[in-house]
């Protein structure tokens, strides 16, 4: 029978005179009860806010064990059900050992293998606590976590640090505290560069421009500094100052044939920069021209709930989504509103290379394209056998009816592949890729731990509104963009404040969208084959769509009537 610690401590002594805590051992059934008691809502209640709910349940949990260990716990199961640890003099050691129980204790209550992949959750803690005791540096005591996840058998249940946990939340937040600009190391010869500055932000205000380079940061050189480390630095509390030093380099003036061209000059200047919250756009959007399509389609298009009358030759609206942070969905709203406004006969939704995100903001974004309250994805626990389906929770109106495709590619994941098969599985759009997405099917929840470092853990498993499976499968397109003998793309790397290697022509998943990068990005889809195959699918639609509006216009046409009149769109 399993057990899991009661929450009753009481202060021994060890035959060796090591300092423990002494915990009785209850059985299993007996405790999470009363800690789980709402994890199995009703099917008309939301499965991801009881997640959520459960989540922060768990996490109090665990912070009451953590702080009641004055002394901690240590390895042998008494006959009298009593769990004695040994508790490191080394402070820092010490705080690993805190942290391993922390984690141990939220991955017994959360993780959705009630089987721990076949190990014994509780002899766990007791090997993994005597090695951290026994490690030889503190960073060897923490490393002992690692291996204790990786018991379980699932890459996405892990410990990250503190400053990869803040990076996170930059990214899951979409907004920071700091200067707003990003920078990247040029790849030749590794200097600091400025990709682009963050429009309206503390460095565009500063009349930074990119490829400036960032020499030193409150006087510490920058030699040898890569992006996310130099970020760090940038990155603060909001009304602090830092000091920024500055290269910019002009470009030499062209000289007369077999002449030498002067050397560009190079400026210098320091800037200080107050730190400020700086919002990042996880959003490109653009029209893009309209497809060419066959002779006799139709002249018109439904009218829009905007009451607008559409032409069918109307651009194409492109969207691009690279991370599904909390303000991704607002975003959207507003850029799908914008490109109706344009008269957008149709939409490419580009999901290449976003790894997802809060699993929050793909329900809102599914709700701007479907109508009602249909099934988004369905959901499976650590019960047996219990399925549950999350529904669009504020129902309504499509934003747009107009034709959609979803672009999708190998490195398009979890929340992507959530928000794909929504689309797919609900009639409303095509998918088209150059192989199937990546086949990450499961959902995490984010515990942030006392010394500031984050567990994520496995808490459910997730289908497509028919049931399909996603996870190490992923979803397969509708129609191929794959160019004979190519593979399937990946991310590019680069960087952002931030940080990281990189140029402004690349595209990272995660990276917000600035002048630098848009540019290069409108050039870069004139030849991209997937986005050509889409406008080729998108013409069949719209073509489709508008003969069918053209056979409903004959079929109301009043007697007598030689053609059906049209009411201009409003002002």
């Amino acid at each position: 029978m399993r057990t899991s610690l009661a929450q009753r401590n009481a202060v021994c002594k060890t035959p060796t005179g090591l300092r423990c805590l002494q915990r009785r051992v209850v059985p299993a059934a007996r405790v999470p009860r009363a800690l789980l008691k709402d994890t199995n809502p009703s099917k008309d209640e939301n499965p991801i806010s009881s997640l959520q709910e459960l989540a922060k349940r768990i996490a109090a949990a665990a912070l009451g064990i953590t702080t009641a260990l004055s002394l901690l716990l240590s390895p042998a199961l008494a006959a009298s059900e009593l769990v004695r640890l040994p508790a490191s003099t080394d402070p820092a050691v010490f705080a690993a050992q805190r942290t391993l129980v922390e984690a141990w204790t939220i991955v017994g209550q959360a993780f959705v293998d009630p089987s721990f992949n076949g190990h014994d959750w509780e002899s766990e803690l007791r090997e993994h606590m005597m090695t951290a005791f026994n490690a030889a540096n503190p960073d060897a005591a923490f490393g002992e976590i690692g291996h204790m996840l990786e018991e379980l058998g699932d890459p996405y249940t892990r410990r990250i640090p503190p400053e990869e946990y803040a990076a996170f939340r930059v990214s899951s937040e979409g907004e920071l505290q700091g200067v707003g600009m990003l920078i990247a190391n040029e790849p030749i010869n590794g200097h600091l560069l400025v990709l682009a500055p963050i429009k309206g932000g503390p460095a565009d205000r500063a009349g930074i421009l990119p490829g400036d380079e960032v020499t030193s940061i409150n006087g510490m050189s920058m030699e040898g500094w890569n992006g996310e480390k130099a970020a760090r630095l940038l990155r603060g509390k909001g009304g602090t100052e830092v000091r920024v030093r500055l290269a910019r380099r002009t470009g030499g003036i062209p000289g007369v044939p077999a002449r030498p061209e002067p050397p560009p000059s190079v400026e210098y200047r320091e800037v200080s920069l107050r730190r400020e919250r700086v919002q990042l756009s996880p959003l490109f959007y653009a029209a893009l021209p309209p497809p060419a399509l066959p002779p006799g389609t139709g002249a018109v298009m439904p009218v829009g709930s905007d009451g607008r009358v559409r032409q069918p030759d109307g651009p194409v609206g492109y969207l691009r989504l690279t991370s599904f942070s909390s303000n991704a969905a607002a975003e959207m709203r507003d850029a799908i509103q914008e490109l109706e406004a344009a008269g957008a006969s149709s939409y490419i939704l580009d999901l290449r290379n976003n790894p997802g995100g809060l699993v929050r903001s793909s329900i809102d974004i599914a709700r701007l394209w479907l109508d009602g309250s249909p099934v988004v994805f369905n959901i499976s626990s650590r019960e047996p056998g219990e399925v549950q389906s999350q529904l669009v929770d504020t129902p309504g109106s499509a934003l747009t009816h107009r034709p959609l495709v979803v672009l999708v590619n190998g490195a398009s994941a979890s929340a992507s592949e959530i928000l794909s098969g929504a689309l797919h599985d609900n009639h409303r759009a095509l998918i088209v890729g150059d192989g199937h997405t990546y086949g990450k099917g499961k959902i995490q929840s984010v515990f942030e731990l006392q010394d500031g470092s984050a567990l994520f853990v496995t808490v459910a498993r997730y289908q497509t509104p028919n049931g399909t499976e996603i996870d190490r499968v992923g979803i397969n397109p509708d129609r191929s963009c794959a160019l004979p003998g190519s593979s399937s793309s990946s991310s590019a790397s680069g960087s952002g404040e931030g940080g990281g290697s990189g140029s402004s022509s690349t595209y990272v998943a995660g990276l917000p969208m600035v002048p630098g990068t848009e540019t290069a990005l409108l050039e870069s889809l004139a030849g991209d084959s997937c986005v050509a195959v889409a406008r080729a699918v998108l013409k069949d639609e719209v073509a489709v769509v508008a003969n069918a509006a053209r056979v409903a216009v004959d079929i109301v046409r009043p007697v007598g009537s030689s053609r059906a009149t049209l009411l201009p769109p409003p002002a």
